[in-house]
């Protein structure tokens, strides 16, 4: 039974035992809400069951036998939780000591925001802070060509992102997700696709989640510090499984969440974009032709995903079209006390797709 005195903290491990030790105590050091911690650790053969031994008697651990991905590890984790909220959490994110009030006051703004994200600003592997450190990030957006970035990426933290603003989604590496919302968007009871395995499952849940009217709420008022291991401009230096799946998984949201309005009115970037990912699988990346493959063989198992989604649309094609622009976009947000509670998703009822 879920708790809206309870925000559940859920985290997947692998291999992370240079970062999981300072993760869990700076979420065991939260002011404010009651907390709950849930890890399912993905088999780790480094020592991180070592450390996460430590925890167990003030957090909920699971061991599983074999990598089964971060989707479906974070699926575990959050259907053992119980709170009314939950924070998906990387091994690599430090917390500030308010972090997590901070999302939940802004969450309870309006009962249509379903995700809440704060600021996270990039650190080194040993958890360094510069003395200007630069911005990791602000929320999520979409470009037409389909391209997912982080606002305000690598940007020094110079007094940008100050207020509250609606945003298109959130990195899961701190996320805050309201309950209701994970059990209105799941789809076969999954809420992150266990068909991503891995990179961009987050992306696909914020399109699923616009799709189907819930917002997001971007607040500076929580703080955070993260190691990005993934970024545009570094694909050559990650592992060969990361960039298969980044392929993949750029069509199977595709697929899933494309509306016919959208594709219409950016075709041509979408093409564009698409013969340079399948150019540089053919002359760079090799391996990653194995995506294609991938993507035939789950292709009626995400045809059905879609299927739903699009028979469950509650927004209209120019709300969705307004959120992909080559710069980031954010919309007005809710001040303090209003639209408290508000009728959900009522402004957003679907046209005809």
């Amino acid at each position: 039974m879920a708790s809206n005195d309870l925000v559940s903290v859920t985290l997947v491990t692998y291999n992370s035992g240079r970062y999981i030790k300072r993760c869990l105590e700076s979420v065991l050091a939260q002011k404010g809400p009651q907390i709950e911690i849930v890890v399912v650790d993905n088999n780790s053969t480094d020592g991180t069951r070592d450390i996460l031994e430590r925890y167990e008697d003030r957090c909920l651990i699971l061991y599983n036998s074999s990598n089964s991905g971060f989707a479906a590890a974070q699926n575990q984790a959050i259907q053992l939780s119980r709170g009314d909220w939950v924070l998906t959490l990387n091994p690599d994110v430090l917390l500030m000591p308010y972090f997590i009030q901070a999302l939940l006051e802004a969450g309870r703004l309006d009962n249509r925001i379903g995700t809440v994200c704060g600021k996270l600003l990039t650190m080194s592997p040993d958890f360094d802070i510069d003395a200007k450190p630069r911005v990791d990030s602000t929320g999520i957006y979409f470009t037409p060509n389909l391209r997912h970035l982080d606002r305000g990426s690598l940007e020094i933290d110079n007094g940008h992102y100050l207020k509250r603003e609606y945003v298109f989604g959130a990195t899961a590496a701190a996320a805050l997700y309201r309950r209701s919302m994970i059990d209105d968007i799941s789809i076969d009871g999954e809420f992150f696709d266990t068909d991503f395995f891995v990179y961009r499952e987050d992306a696909d849940v914020a399109w699923r989640a616009q799709l189907l009217g819930w917002r997001c709420l971007y607040t500076p008022y929580a703080r955070g510090y993260h190691v990005r291991a993934v970024l545009p401009g570094n694909r050559r230096a990650l592992p060969k499984q990361i960039n298969m799946h980044s392929v993949k998984n750029r069509f199977l949201m595709r697929i899933k969440n494309m509306t016919g309005d959208l594709y219409r009115k950016h075709w041509l970037s979408i093409t564009a974009r698409d013969l340079v990912v399948v150019s540089c699988c053919l002359v760079y990346e090799h391996y990653s032709l194995r995506a294609f493959g991938k993507v035939m063989q789950s292709w009626s198992r995400v045809w059905s995903k879609r299927s739903e989604i699009m028979a469950r649309r509650r927004v209209t094609d120019e709300y969705m079209a307004g959120w992909f622009h080559y710069n980031p976009v954010s919309r007005p947000a809710p001040k303090k006390g209003s639209a408290a509670m508000a009728p959900a998703r009522s402004d957003t009822q679907v046209a005809e797709s």
